[in-house]
């Protein structure tokens, strides 16, 4: 597994925004701040999420976006890119995705990519989307083998100067098969923080910070971590 030191530029390939934050955000808050470049890749804009029935549903879409902005933010994440896809029909666009996430790995060029699992938990059926199982599958078939190989997708190579990258190392959210524990103590707060900013769909908690807390007292307990400490979740693949 990269070292901080060798992991200086991270990509996170999701299928909503939100998605990071809730299950990655005290990761990824302590890889900023040790100096990891941090970029999103968001696939749809989550036009079926909130829980505001009095809100326009035409204006979703827009409001998600910023609230992904602003937690972007919060975690010290610069460079957010939006895909705009419908819920639901990923998979239904499969070469436009694939293509798109080949072309913000070559010009991202992250020694860590962060996406979803493709398979499913039963532990916890309900946060296996079919979304987030079609950004896993589509997010792996897209690392190996186009990313970094030279012959497929030339076009990205003459027209956009985008060379092959290989990724070093995968992390899975939600796998059924988590390998790896990030201890988040010290980040919580900037995670209760960057969920916090997707109003539209955590306003409806009575204590947010609860729920999160207790989601992370649960996977460092898994752990056998004591004192009080809190983690996150994955699976880490290496590609080598």
């Amino acid at each position: 597994m990269a070292g901080a030191d060798e992991a200086q530029r991270a990509l996170a390939v999701v299928a909503h925004p939100d998605d990071a934050e809730f299950w990655a955000a005290g990761t990824i808050a302590g890889w900023t701040d040790g100096g990891v470049e941090v970029s999103y890749l968001v696939l749809t804009d989550g036009e079926g999420g909130g829980f505001d029935e009095q809100v326009d549903r035409s204006l979703i879409p827009r409001i998600r976006r910023q609230e992904q902005e602003r937690a972007a933010a919060v975690l010290r994440v610069k460079d957010v890119h939006f895909l705009g896809l419908g819920e639901g029909n990923l998979l239904e666009h499969r070469h436009d995705v694939h293509v798109e996430i080949v072309r913000a790995i070559r010009r991202v060029r992250p020694h860590r990519v962060i996406t979803w699992s493709p398979e499913w938990n039963w532990a916890r059926f309900r946060s296996c989307h079919p979304d987030h199982l079609a950004t896993g599958t589509l997010a792996l078939h897209a690392i190996y083998p186009d990313a970094g190989n030279r012959f497929a997708l030339p076009e990205l190579r003459e027209r956009e100067a985008l060379e092959p990258w290989t990724v070093p190392e995968i992390w899975l959210m939600n796998s059924p098969h988590a390998n790896h524990c990030v201890d988040i103590t010290a980040t919580f707060d900037r995670k209760v923080a960057a969920v916090g900013a997707h109003v539209s769909q955590t306003a409806h908690y009575a204590d947010l910070k609860r729920h999160l807390r207790d989601r992370a007292e649960t996977v460092a307990a898994t752990a056998g971590w004591t004192g009080g400490r809190l983690g996150e979740a994955f699976q880490v693949v290496t590609n080598g």
